[in-house]
């Protein structure tokens, strides 16, 4: 798996995971998708992604957009 599918998994996951929670136990849990969110926003724009450093780490191949 390369990063960039990597990342793309890891953010799906965490919106559908605080939509959930946001749904079903306190509506503060949509900070989450919000920061989620911005992180993705934020990382197309800078090319930037704390995720994918951690995914670089632990041996995913680099793909077109994190290297």
């Amino acid at each position: 798996m390369t990063i960039d599918k990597a990342v793309l998994m890891f953010a799906g996951f965490m919106v559908l995971v605080s939509l959930a929670l946001g749904y079903w136990y306190s509506p503060y849990w949509f900070l989450l998708t919000a920061f989620a969110g911005l992180n993705m926003v934020q990382a197309s724009v800078s090319g930037f992604c704390p995720a994918a450093l951690v995914f670089k780490k632990i041996g995913c191949k680099s793909g077109v957009a994190f290297k």
